[in-house]
């Protein structure tokens, strides 16, 4: 049986000056090993939600729970480095290489030279980037989608259980982020870690997820499968977030 990887416990956030809740009493259980989509508009909480998982953002109310652990009894710095964390700006170094870059924290925390440079070449291969080719070069010797995949490494590099991904194909071509999908993809499935992904794209939210929570004004407003919430939507914003999908749909299929 699948250990609970995360757990949300009567989350709420209410930010300063608002009395509207950004996460609203939010109660979930999130499986070690699913990749976890979050779908809702700008100011849908989702991204609130996400970051809450790393205490870069704390709840107001409830409890955030990891592999059984309350994060808040966790000293901030050490949470972070038991999770990776991608976003859509990526933040590469530009004054390091690429090589130096995905090092940046197995460096801070010492590991022998060795162990940096295996991990720094494995994880090369696994974003599908040949280290021969790429070790040396600096960032701005790469497109964008190279670049997010050099941000993700990045994140893998201390091998964390769980991975956060706040959009981070949102500045990306249609093209490039199709093959980026497929690769995330791809990734999750070799490394058999908790993925939360957070998206304002539907295709996108169902495609990655085995589960999808779908967020609206706070509230998480259904979390299944794909395949359930379009059979069986819970509400008439997830209906008609479903319906939007499908109008695009025909619009495509009227240019045939």
């Amino acid at each position: 049986m699948s250990l609970i990887a995360i757990e949300f416990q009567n989350v709420c956030k209410t930010y300063a000056n608002s009395n509207d809740l950004a996460v609203d009493h939010v109660n979930l259980s999130i499986r070690e090993g699913e990749f976890i989509t979050i779908l809702g508009s700008s100011g849908s909480g989702k991204t609130t939600l996400l970051k809450m998982v790393n205490r870069l953002i704390e709840p107001t109310q409830g409890k955030i729970k990891l592999f059984g652990d309350d994060i808040a009894e966790i000293d901030p710095v050490a949470l972070r480095r038991r999770i990776g964390y991608v976003i859509q700006q990526v933040g590469l170094f530009p004054h390091m290489t690429i090589g130096q870059n995905i090092a940046t924290v197995p460096r801070l925390l010492k590991w022998e030279k060795t162990k940096v440079d295996e991990m720094v070449h494995k994880l090369l291969l696994l974003v599908g980037l040949d280290p021969v080719n790429y070790l040396n070069r600096y960032p701005s010797q790469l497109s964008g989608g190279q670049q997010q995949r050099i941000g993700l490494a990045r994140a893998l590099a201390t091998n964390p259980n769980t991975m956060l991904l706040d959009e981070p194909f949102g500045a990306i071509d249609a093209m490039t982020r199709l093959n980026l999908q497929d690769e995330l993809l791809r990734i999750h499935g070799g490394v058999k870690k908790t993925f939360l992904f957070v998206t304002h794209d539907i295709n996108e939210a169902f495609k990655l997820g085995t589960r999808v929570i779908i967020m609206n004004q706070g509230k998480a407003c259904q979390f299944d499968t794909p395949r359930e919430i379009v059979a069986h939507p819970a509400d008439e914003f997830v209906a008609s977030l479903i319906q939007s999908s499908r109008e695009q749909e025909r619009f495509w299929e009227g240019l045939k």
